[in-house]
């Protein structure tokens, strides 16, 4: 019985392993043919060469994997098991004594590995959408040499607000930086305080990067002590960024990794700005991955009823439940956004709906 396990196991697990790659590379390089063809007419007039293009569309590739995985799990799911139920491999190992639930436990536990993989190729999506954008001319860098009016989020938790910004002269007026410190449960880490400052105008040398001007300085030990004094002149040796480097354009959420994402929440949130778009998009680099293994919940128990229908049955059921998830995530990424459903709870909700479905098909599989 153990050995026969050993090879359904095998069989299973390698059934599932053809189907997850086809679909995982198949589709991506399906979308890229559709997107190349739209496209094609500028790059040509861009003059970009063939080799850059096709660089481009591979460093993009990671994620558009990342969004294809749960649809990938999906259809591992539902073509393998339906298989085994056309073939009635299913009835057969029932009647050795191996129950359904025993005999998908192998799918399982890709599903889990394919919501593990998931994840960090989310956080290396970022990169190579970026590198792509860059390579396609989507993402100019500024060639400006002046700046007015902007935020520029730095690394370590601050905050700039500058009013102007002269790369020819090296020179800022008008700063403001902010920076949110560590805080505890007694109050606050004095290691670790925030501080808000404030001067009329900044110079950069090489020597001494950024010397700032005529301001204030208070430092925030916790929620009742603080400390503020003013200067005539400050040396910020945090503050590493060439005038050049304040130049460049801020990132989108898509090129942003989870953990530089909930910064640049948190940077929103003390300018006063609506982060609840941001919020969604960050739980869903958390929820997408698990719901390959929500979705392996629920395709199981389905490909069951359809096994005798043929691939039409799986290729519908697997199309029908992608499209509808995919709505749903967009849907609750507008009403996240807009404030009606908290960001973290609008993020889960289509994950929570297929996985409460997925448990109540599963129990009442025939075992």
């Amino acid at each position: 019985m153990i050995r026969g396990l050993r090879v359904l196991d095998r069989y299973v697990t390698a059934e599932f392993a053809r189907i997850f790659a086809i679909t995982a590379l198949g589709f991506p390089v399906l979308t890229i043919l559709i997107d190349l063809t739209d496209h094609v007419d500028r790059y040509i007039s861009k003059s970009l060469p063939v080799v850059r293009v096709a660089l481009a569309y591979l460093a993009g590739v990671p994620e558009q994997v990342f969004f294809i995985t749960p649809a990938a799990v999906l259809f591992a799911t539902v073509f393998s098991v339906g298989s085994l139920a056309r073939h009635s491999e299913i009835t057969a190992a029932k009647a050795s004594g191996i129950s359904f639930h025993r005999l998908v436990r192998p799918i399982f536990a890709l599903a889990a590995l394919a919501s593990i993989f998931a994840f960090f190729l989310g956080e290396f999506a970022p990169l190579g959408q970026e590198k792509r954008a860059t390579m396609l001319g989507e993402r100019e860098v500024r060639s400006q040499t002046v700046r007015y009016n902007f935020v520029y989020r730095a690394d370590g938790g601050r905050m700039y607000t500058i009013r102007s910004l002269s790369v020819p002269d090296r020179a800022m007026s008008g700063v403001q930086i902010e920076r949110e410190g560590a805080v505890d449960q007694a109050g606050a880490d004095s290691s670790f305080p925030g501080y808000y400052l404030v001067a009329q105008s900044a110079v950069f040398t090489p020597q001494t990067a950024w010397t700032l001007r005529s301001g204030s300085l208070r430092l925030f030990f916790g929620r009742d002590r603080e400390i503020a004094f003013s200067f005539d002149s400050l040396r910020q040796r945090a503050m590493t960024e060439r005038p050049l480097d304040l130049t460049v354009e801020p990132k989108a959420p898509d090129q942003m990794r989870y953990a530089e994402l909930g910064h640049y929440v948190r940077t929103v949130e003390r300018a006063g700005g609506d982060a609840n778009k941001l919020k969604v998009e960050r739980a869903l680099k958390i929820a997408i991955p698990c719901t390959c293994l929500i979705i392996a919940l629920f395709g199981a128990p389905l490909s069951i009823a359809g096994g005798r229908s043929g691939a039409a049955y799986g290729v519908a059921v697997s199309l029908a439940t992608t499209i509808v998830f995919l709505t749903m995530v967009q849907i609750m990424k507008a009403v996240g956004a807009g404030g009606v459903v908290p960001p973290l709870i609008a993020a889960w909700i289509p994950s929570t709906i297929f996985g409460i479905a997925g448990a109540v098909l599963f129990a009442k599989a025939r075992t």
